[in-house]
């Protein structure tokens, strides 16, 4: 019965995972069944987490997070929980032996997110490494099932590819992050005074990001790779579709993909596997 349990606990984290990005429960479905169901449990820890500091507006944040990470290492440490999604997690930190420290990297970035509004370039680097590259490498630990050479020659690719996604995530929300939750995490930046030079000079970081993350991608594990790389092909298209904007409007809009180019992006990444071409 207890597996009973355990899969009404995924589906949490799966129904989680669909409902808040849709790009990514349709990169997950590209993975291998075995991968899926451990990327899902995750998300949804990560979302969960990411849903306390960024929108329970007129809630105690501090306690609600502090609790939600009490609950977490209980979790982990009793092998159950009565939270479905803490209990979808556990299940997947126990099962492939996720180091504790990337778990703690996340919850100091979390907390980071409850009082800071802006970063120098240490903290700035800080945060990177906690709310997104600790994020790819809890995932590279599941693509590389215990192979620990594996995982050590990828670990600089995998935390580039979150660090990617994390900065280009940056840009897209910069009109809620610096409107409504009064957050620069780019050091140096003001958004008031936002310049080509400025965007510039951010948009060849990310691009070096994701040329990192390139290299690690076709390295990947077969059961991985497909999945993996379908994701990065949404987000370098997001990326060049930020590049186009100009630095002026920023602010104005969010900037999104719609769903036929997503389809698309789909197709032919499809394609290129078919031929062995990722």
């Amino acid at each position: 019965m207890m597996q009973l349990f355990h899969d009404v606990s995924y589906q949490c984290s799966r129904f989680t995972t669909h409902k808040y990005s849709t790009s990514f429960s349709s990169a997950i479905k590209l993975l291998h069944k075995d991968l899926q169901r451990p990327i899902y449990n995750i998300y949804g820890f990560v979302r969960f987490a990411d849903e306390i500091v960024d929108t329970f507006h007129g809630y105690n944040k501090e306690e609600l997070l502090r609790e939600f990470k009490t609950e977490t290492y209980k979790a982990i440490e009793r092998k159950i929980s009565l939270n479905p999604i803490l209990n979808s997690f556990q299940v997947t930190v126990n099962e492939f032996e996720i180091d504790i420290k990337l778990i703690d990297a996340f919850f100091k970035s979390m907390e980071y997110d409850l009082h800071k509004t802006a970063y120098d370039n240490n903290c700035y680097k800080d945060y990177i490494y906690g709310s997104a590259e600790v994020v790819g490498l809890m995932c590279l630990t599941i693509f590389c099932e215990k192979d620990h050479a594996k995982y050590t020659k990828l670990k600089p690719f995998a935390q580039s590819l979150g660090a990617a996604f994390q900065k280009v995530n940056f840009l897209r929300d910069v009109k809620s992050d610096y409107q409504l939750l009064e957050r620069t995490y780019f050091p140096e930046v003001d958004f008031k005074n936002f310049t080509s030079a400025g965007k510039k000079e951010i948009e060849e970081e990310i691009k070096i990001d994701f040329a990192n993350a390139y290299e690690g991608i076709i390295q990947l594990p077969f059961k991985a790779r497909f999945g993996v790389y379908v994701a990065y092909k949404y987000y370098l298209s997001l990326f060049r579709k930020i590049k186009q904007t100009r630095a002026e409007k920023i602010l104005d809009q969010r900037i999104r993909i719609p769903n036929y180019s997503k389809v698309l992006i789909v197709m032919r990444a499809g394609v290129k596997n078919q031929l062995n071409m990722i």
